[in-house]
């Protein structure tokens, strides 16, 4: 059954801009994307909004409904109040024109992070990859990079001075799908330390609640590789003996196949 509700939605630009009312019809099954389109249709022409595949896998639509970050196409109408709804653009990312935010942060930091580094004397074929050496890393591959957990982490939501030398959620769990890699052989642990600010998480797991795609960032990333760059810079023995290093195979996912129980 359809009914009437208002659509708040923030119109502005860089320099300022405010809430606009606009009443529109709610019928079943409709997603706040839906509304969206349907205001941009026949109230708003000029309404900026970025989407592109509306079954919550391009992370395009990501915006922040009644002040929580959401996938607009992920959002179901019947799971929000029915007086009004408010949608305003991500608030850690400099907005461009109403819902439209810039997002270039991310990319930047992405082109920091040293790529995939096979050995280099592995030919084609030479190494057949466990079931568990697969699936270890494979959830960090589900990211559609939303920003949901960028734009939540409050390192960088309420401190933008922290940008710079914090790299945030998204690209931690990059760091620990790469270090995971059996067949990698980059050591990113001082670069994720020192200038991605891992110290500067205090693991709120704020990221993992608003991820769609039910990541555990914190559990089976974070953690992790804290645990790791803490090893590596604290370790008696590696103190003691700086040219040690671990025999292959001791470090489950890094320098040999990880267990099955991994």
């Amino acid at each position: 059954m359809s009914y009437q509700m208002n659509l708040r939605i923030w119109r502005g630009t860089a320099k300022g801009g405010g809430l606009v009312d606009y009443p529109v019809t709610v019928a079943d099954g409709e997603v706040v994307l839906d509304l969206v389109h349907r205001v941009q249709s026949t109230q708003a022409g000029d309404l900026a909004v970025r989407w592109n595949c509306k079954a919550g896998k391009c992370g395009s639509c990501s915006a922040e409904i009644n002040g929580r970050p959401r996938l607009m196409c992920m959002t179901r109408m019947s799971a929000l109040p029915r007086d009004a709804i408010t949608i305003t653009p991500l608030r850690t990312f400099p907005v461009i024109r109403d819902l439209v935010c810039d997002v270039s942060f991310n990319y930047r930091k992405a082109m920091e992070i040293p790529s995939f580094t096979p050995p280099a004397d592995l030919k084609p074929g030479e190494y057949r990859m466990r079931q568990a050496d697969v699936t270890r890393p494979q959830e960090f591959r589900k990211c559609i990079e939303c920003w949901l957990c960028q734009t939540v982490c409050h390192v960088i939501r309420d401190h933008d001075d922290n940008k710079p030398a914090f790299a945030g959620p998204r690209f931690f769990i990059r760091h620990a799908e790469l270090d995971m890699h059996p067949l990698d052989t980059a050591d990113r642990r001082d670069q994720l330390r020192e200038a991605h600010g891992l110290g500067l998480c205090n693991i709120t797991k704020c990221c993992t609640e608003v991820c769609p795609e039910g990541i555990k960032i914190t559990d089976n990333a974070i953690i992790p590789m804290k645990e790791r760059v803490v090893d590596r810079r604290y370790d008696p023995l590696r103190r003691l003996f700086p040219r040690w290093r671990r025999k292959p195979g001791s470090e489950p996912g890094k320098d040999g196949p990880a267990s099955p129980d991994a």
